[in-house]
């Protein structure tokens, strides 16, 4: 169960690092029935991309630190703090799946390592899952409002399904850490 635990915790690690740096969170999403599209954007937490024809990728980092909107800074501090909490977790389970199998007489010393490990997991989770979760609604709620434009609107990203995944692999591990 450990080990399953840290290859859970593992992959949620990998997967929030991803959803963290890919810039596929708002998809440019195709309406009005027009199968030929010669622009896709993306838009992540970072950088702003246009792929022209499927050929040629243009990228772009956000210009200024000041003119993002506050709920991109917060979504930006909350997946930062999930990454490095998500590294120490994955580090603690790590010193604690080791520990536990040297000593098997002292099952005290091994809840330590192992509890840690298993609420900081969930507690990951919980920090990935809000801005994944709040991005997916805002997108949802535009597309259906009619008072934005076609051009404007946006169909959830790959980043987010990656998110929500590793949210899912993340409190998986922790409930198998805590349940020790």
């Amino acid at each position: 169960l450990q080990i399953t635990g840290l290859i859970f915790g593992g992959i949620g690690m990998v997967g929030t690092l991803a959803a963290t740096v890919m810039p596929q969170w708002r998809v440019s999403a195709y309406l009005d029935g027009n199968i030929v599209v010669f622009e896709t954007i993306w838009e992540g937490l970072w950088m702003d991309c246009i792929s022209h024809l499927g050929l040629r990728l243009q990228c772009k980092f956000y210009d200024s630190f000041l003119a993002l909107p506050p709920p991109l800074e917060a979504f930006r501090a909350l997946m930062c703090i999930a990454v490095v909490l998500s590294v120490l977790s994955f580090l603690m389970a790590i010193v604690g799946v080791k520990y536990t199998q040297r000593t098997k007489e002292d099952p005290q010393g091994i809840s330590i390592f192992i509890l840690a490990a298993g609420v900081a997991f969930l507690l990951t989770g919980a920090l990935v899952l809000i801005p994944v979760s709040w991005t997916g609604g805002s997108i949802i709620r535009d597309f259906y409002d009619p008072e934005v434009p076609a051009p404007l609107k946006r169909e959830l990203g790959a980043a987010l399904y990656v998110g929500w995944v590793s949210t899912a692999l993340l409190i998986t591990a922790g409930a198998m850490y805590c349940h020790f």
